[in-house]
């Protein structure tokens, strides 16, 4: 865990507890007591207003919350269209959460950068992906949160059709085509498949290991190797 995501972690445990000790945040963020007497230092030098001594526990004072979180207006523009790309590209599911996350935005931004928000001139095309494609993405999504393997039958780009079965790794954009980066079973290999050729997609009950060399960085390093 990164130091940053470890302050936020103990001002978010110390808000909804009255007094906590140090071994207690050390147990929940699997760190020495001296790390956390160090974190608590630190928060209290920048001004975060937390009551309390070693030895006896620390509390974070009624009435204390965080800053809104800021943007600049490069920042919405990239959110903006980034959440428009998501839209028009992913999964109804995705599409859905994207449109979610800039209602969220907006309700906590100045009426300056709300403006800006609304006026972001970049767009993706309005078309979606297919409903089958969106249906194989939805799936393969679910079959990568929980590495569990896959097969459906391929088709190429010269006809022949073949039936696979893989470990997904990742789901790759590349303007208008996602692809599945997979180890294949068949080729015992590294393979990317096309989403929009997949047919008869189905996921097995058990998953595949971690094994060296058939990681998605592994994946990753291949395709950089290649490029």
């Amino acid at each position: 865990m990164r130091r940053a995501d470890r302050l936020f972690q103990i001002i978010q445990f110390l808000r909804t507890r009255r007094v906590t000790t140090a071994r207690r945040l050390a147990e929940e963020l699997e760190v020495s007591e001296r790390t956390v007497y160090r974190d608590i230092r630190d928060l209290m030098a920048a001004g975060v207003p937390i009551d309390g001594e070693a030895g006896i526990g620390y509390a974070l004072r009624r009435g204390f919350d965080l800053p809104p979180l800021m943007f600049t207006e490069a920042e919405i523009t990239a959110l903006t269209l980034g959440a428009r790309i998501v839209e028009s590209w992913a999964d109804p599911e995705l599409a859905r959460a994207a449109n979610s996350v800039l209602s969220k935005i907006e309700t906590v931004l100045p009426d300056g950068l709300k403006q800006r928000l609304d006026q972001t001139r970049l767009f993706s095309p309005l078309t979606r992906i297919p409903p089958e494609t969106a249906a194989c993405m939805a799936q393969l999504r679910a079959a990568i949160d929980t590495s569990r393997r896959v097969r459906f039958h391929y088709t190429r780009a010269d006809g022949v059709t073949s039936r696979r079965s893989v470990w997904p790794l990742g789901l790759f954009f590349w303007g208008s085509v996602w692809t599945l980066g997979a180890w294949c079973e068949l080729r015992h290999a590294f393979r990317n498949f096309r989403l929009d050729r997949v047919r008869e997609l189905s996921l097995c009950d058990d998953t595949f290991p971690q094994i060296a060399g058939r990681t998605l960085q592994d994946l990753i390093d291949k395709e950089r190797d290649c490029q």
